[in-house]
Formats: C-alpha cells, sequence, structure tokens
C-alpha cells in the first residue's frame, strides 16, 4: 500500500520541527519530506551547517511522533548545478550530494532528490547532459555506497523533456541506487504522466505529486490536488503497473494562514488518489 507524505516546504515558514512533526501527524500522514536549504530560509529546514546533535533531535522528534523522514530534497540544486561548466561549481554538488546522504542515513530516509541540468543561453542541452553525466559519475562510488535511494527530478528547467530523455540519462549512468524521482505535475502542462510513469517504470524510486489545471495548449496552472487535469486513476495504474509501492510526497505551495487547512485537505485528496 503506497503511504502520504508532505514536502516541509508547504509548511509555514515560522513552523519549528517540533510543531510540524505535530501538525501532520495529527492530520494523518505516513511521513515527512525534509529539505536541505540555505540558512534561514525556514525553521524546518536542513543546511550544511546542520550539526549531528541537531540531527539526532530531529530524529528523536520524528520517532515521537511516529512519523517517518520519507526523503530529503534541496533547493541547493538552483544556484550550483550538475550542468555548470565551472569544474568548482560542480564540485560543490558533490557536497551537497553527500551532505543529503549523510543526512539520510542518520535519520533513516529512503531517499534522496537531486535535480540535474544547468542549461543556459550560452550552454547547450548536450553541454549540460554530458556535465550533469560527468558529474554523477565521478560520485559513482557515493552513490552507489548509500543506504537511501538517489533520485534525479524532472523539473521545470527544460532538460528532461521526454520520459524516454529521463529513462536514457539513467540508463547510461548505469549507477547502483540511482533512479528516477518522478514529479507528476511537471509534465502535466505537456504530456500526460502516466505516460511517463510507463516509460520510466522501475527506476522510479520516489514520487511527488500536485495538480494541474490545463487552460489551453501549453498553459495553465498548479492547483489542489484533485482539482486539476491530472488522470489520478491512470497515474495510479501505472504506478501499480510499475511496482511502485513507495510514498506518494505532496509539494503544494503553503497557506501560512491556514495550514491545517492545507495538511487536512491535501491527506484526504492523497488518500484518495491511494485508493484508486
Amino acid at each position: 500500500m503506497m503511504k502520504s507524505a508532505l514536502n516541509a516546504w508547504s509548511c509555514p515558514n515560522d513552523m519549528d520541527f517540533k510543531a510540524m512533526f505535530q501538525a501532520l501527524k495529527k492530520a494523518g500522514f505516513d511521513g515527512v519530506e525534509l529539505n536541505l536549504d540555505l540558512p534561514g530560509r525556514s525553521a524546518h529546514s536542513l543546511t550544511l551547517d546542520t550539526t549531528e546533535r541537531q540531527l539526532q533531535e530531529i530524529k528523536a522528534i520524528s520517532q515521537d511522533c511516529n512519523l517517518p523522514i520519507a526523503s530529503i530534497s534541496s533547493s541547493l540544486y538552483q544556484s550550483e548545478t550538475l550542468g555548470a561548466d565551472d569544474p568548482a561549481a560542480r564540485a560543490h554538488t558533490r557536497l551537497i550530494l553527500e551532505t543529503q546522504l549523510r543526512f539520510a542515513d542518520t535519520l533513516g530516509a529512503t531517499g534522496i532528490l537531486i535535480v540535474p541540468g544547468g542549461i543556459t543561453e550560452n550552454r547547450s542541452i548536450l553541454k549540460a547532459w554530458e556535465n550533469c553525466q560527468e558529474s554523477l559519475l565521478k560520485m559513482k562510488d557515493v552513490i552507489a555506497g548509500g543506504k537511501a535511494m538517489v533520485g534525479v527530478e524532472n523539473v521545470w528547467n527544460n532538460f528532461f523533456l521526454s520520459p524516454v530523455e529521463m529513462a536514457r540519462f539513467i540508463d547510461e549512468l548505469n549507477i547502483p541506487h540511482l533512479g528516477a524521482y518522478f514529479d507528476v505535475g511537471n509534465v502535466a502542462i505537456f504530456s500526460w504522466p502516466e505516460y511517463w510513469i510507463e516509460a520510466l517504470g522501475k527506476r522510479i524510486v520516489k514520487v511527488h505529486v500536485k495538480d494541474f489545471k490545463k487552460s489551453g495548449s501549453n498553459a495553465g496552472h498548479f492547483v489542489n490536488l484533485l482539482e486539476g487535469s491530472i488522470r489520478w486513476d491512470k497515474v495510479m495504474q501505472a504506478l501499480r503497473n510499475a511496482g511502485y509501492d513507495d510514498y506518494l510526497t505532496a509539494e503544494l505551495a503553503g497557506m501560512p494562514n491556514t495550514p491545517e487547512y492545507l495538511f487536512n485537505i491535501t491527506k484526504n485528496a492523497l488518500d484518495e488518489i491511494i485508493s484508486m
């Protein structure tokens, strides 16, 4: 049975770890996804400076609330890309990935999210692709030696434009513990997510869910779960056909004034989606 989780970015920035874990447990979630961010982003962010003592405190809160840490994402790949031309910038992504894996090991998370890319008006898709693969191959021992799965995500950065490209990227690297962190909502503007799932199959190690309301060709906006155009029954069937049986982690815009409302409607929607 698939499980429900919420990304911590959906929680108010001033909500600390204890309050967040308690609120998500009260809403009925099965897990939470934490994030590695720059210092000061929120009261529940991990940073590169988070100490072992702080990790143990977070772990204790997780255990006390009986709410596991499903995975660890990061906003740091936005500025330090795996596809950068500068070797020093690419080297810093190693520190980010190593930190995520170390935190995952301590906190019991079974997966981390990384973001490939690096395309600019002066760096082609091919060059960014080569740089990303070179970066990850240099980290092969780190990835293969970690306990958590490492999932490359399909984000809105023009890097993965089809599931065939995403599958090829993963297969060419052929690194143990490296797979796809598939975001259902990030492909809905130009494709059908169930077709991506069919193509990615067992490469999928983690799943993000959000809904998207189409308003014409290549137009639309993100909405709450079950309020958009995604065919969730087909998505769930495709995930089951792929053998996926892990967390569905909702990644939604927060409602700072009414977080409990967001938590409850999201949990109810996830329950309905999982039952399809």
